[in-house]
C-alpha cells in the first residue's frame, strides 16, 4: 500500500469523522478507499453507456397525484422491453414505494429512470445499476425442448 497525503477544510473533516463513526470504520484511511473506490466505480458507470446492465430503481410516490399512477404504468408499457418486474409497497396513506427492475443499455436504463425520478409526485428516487452481458441462446432446460431465451452474466467490476 502507498500513503498520501490531501488536505480537507475543517467542516469536511468533521462530516468524514461523523460517516467513519456511522458506519464503524476503524480509522478514515478505511473510509476513504471505500468512498474512492464507490466514486471511481460510479464515474465507470457512465463511461459504459452503450454496455448492457441490470438495474433497480426504487422510488417513493404519492399515488394520490393527479393521474401520476396511470403515467407511471403508462411510462413502464412504453419502455416494456427495458422493465423486467416490480414491485409495490404501501407505504402509508399517501406514499408508495416502487422497485422496479430494468435491463438494457445503461443510457436507455439511466435516462428512463431520470424521467420515472422526474415525474411530479415522484418524492425520492435512485437507480443502481449493475454491469452485465447478455447472451442469447438456444438449449433445452432438463426434459423440455430447446427454445432460444436470454442469458444476463454479471460482468466483473
Amino acid at each position: 500500500m502507498q500513503r498520501i497525503t490531501i488536505t480537507l477544510d475543517e467542516e469536511f473533516m468533521a462530516e468524514l469523522d461523523r460517516f467513519v463513526a456511522a458506519h464503524g470504520y476503524q480509522n478514515r484511511s478505511e473510509a476513504m478507499r471505500d468512498l474512492a473506490r464507490a466514486g471511481i466505480r460510479q464515474v465507470a458507470e457512465g463511461r459504459d453507456a452503450s454496455r448492457d446492465c441490470v438495474g433497480a430503481l426504487v422510488y417513493v410516490y404519492d399515488h394520490e397525484a393527479r393521474e401520476l399512477a396511470k403515467r407511471l404504468t403508462r411510462s413502464f408499457h412504453a419502455r416494456h422491453d427495458l422493465s423486467l418486474a416490480a414491485m409495490h409497497v404501501h407505504l402509508d396513506h399517501r406514499s408508495c414505494l416502487e422497485v422496479a427492475v430494468l435491463r438494457g443499455k445503461t443510457q436507455e436504463v439511466r435516462h428512463f429512470a431520470d424521467h420515472v425520478v422526474a415525474e411530479r409526485g415522484v418524492r425520492h428516487g435512485r437507480l443502481v445499476t449493475v454491469p452485465v452481458e447478455i447472451e442469447s441462446g438456444t438449449h433445452a432446460h432438463g426434459a423440455a425442448p430447446r427454445h432460444r431465451h436470454l442469458h444476463t452474466h454479471v460482468r466483473e467490476a
